[in-house]
């Protein structure tokens, strides 16, 4: 007759090993908490060295006297907002505004054409010497604004293009086109050429792909042409205050000369100012800014 042994749940506990909980393994690119904390702790150092130039800026510019920047410390205790409100209303602001924003405009769009349409020929277009055309684009950024202003003068003096926005947005034309060309024709590399054959299919002449299918792909890298082109218009002193001599046609990166003389310099006035001009830049970075990103990590990620 055989014995059947019976094993109560808690001898059945006993015997049974007790393990412990699983240890949490951390996933590819998961970085620990101290990690994150000090990379972390190194944005914030980053960030704050970065803002340091724009705010001690602005805080310069609330103090009323042309030397309050030799003692800072005592702006605290009496900042108003007079600079901005002489600057908006006793100085030439509006008409460098208005300037600025005529030849920076033409300047981005003007040149964002010509840069778009050059790039794609070269990109998709083997005409002879395509190579030496682009190469020939690289070469005029090798020489420096001062050999180039003598004979652009007398070119602009010639075509009764002195002091005129239009003469100022062609002379900016030169200097942002063939690098923004480059720019593009790189990122018009990375859309698939089968687009362009597939606009042909269905009927599209080379200008109605370029519209219709290249350019809506292409948005990221034309906000990083037009980023490029604004900013370069936008602070450009040399050329701006060779070609533009009326004092209602200066641009603002050259309205803000007026505020130093040779034995005198307002810099509680041109700080106020420098924080004005900054905001145009500002919202036009705000617009872009999506695509600008994008354009810019594009040549990393495609290919």
């Amino acid at each position: 007759m055989s014995t059947t042994t019976v094993q109560t749940s808690a001898q059945v506990a006993e015997e049974t090993p007790v393990t412990s909980s699983p240890r949490r393994v951390r996933g590819r690119g998961e970085r620990s908490p101290l990690a994150t904390t000090v990379t972390h702790g190194i944005l914030g150092v980053a960030s704050i060295v970065a803002f340091f130039p724009v705010g001690w800026l602005i805080f310069l510019s609330l103090g009323p006297d042309k030397d309050d920047y030799l003692h800072p410390s005592g702006i605290w205790h009496k900042m108003t907002l007079d600079n901005y409100s002489f600057v908006l209303q006793h100085t030439g602001f509006w008409d460098w505004f208005r300037t600025t924003m005529i030849v920076v405009g033409g300047t981005t769009v003007i040149g964002l054409i010509l840069a778009a349409t050059t790039g794609y020929a070269v990109s998709r277009m083997r005409f002879p010497g395509y190579r030496k055309f682009m190469w020939l684009l690289l070469v005029t950024q090798m020489f420096p604004i001062a050999v180039l202003i003598v004979p652009m003068y007398q070119i602009m003096s010639q075509l009764g293009l002195i002091d005129s926005y239009l003469g100022l947005i062609l002379v900016y034309c030169t200097t942002v086109v063939p690098y923004t060309a480059w720019l593009l024709k790189g990122y018009f590399d990375t859309i698939p050429f089968e687009i362009d054959e597939a606009g042909r299919v269905d009927g599209l002449s080379p200008f109605g792909t370029f519209g219709r299918l290249i350019l809506p792909l292409a948005k990221p890298g034309l906000a990083v042409a037009a980023f490029y082109n604004f900013l370069t218009a936008f602070g450009e002193v040399a050329f701006a205050s060779t070609f533009m001599l009326s004092d209602d046609k200066y641009t603002f990166a050259v309205g803000l000369q007026s505020f130093i003389s040779e034995h005198d310099a307002q810099r509680n006035l041109m700080t106020a100012t420098a924080v004005l001009i900054a905001i145009p830049v500002a919202v036009f970075f705000y617009l872009v800014q999506k695509n600008l990103v994008t354009g810019l990590t594009a040549g990393g990620t495609k290919g």
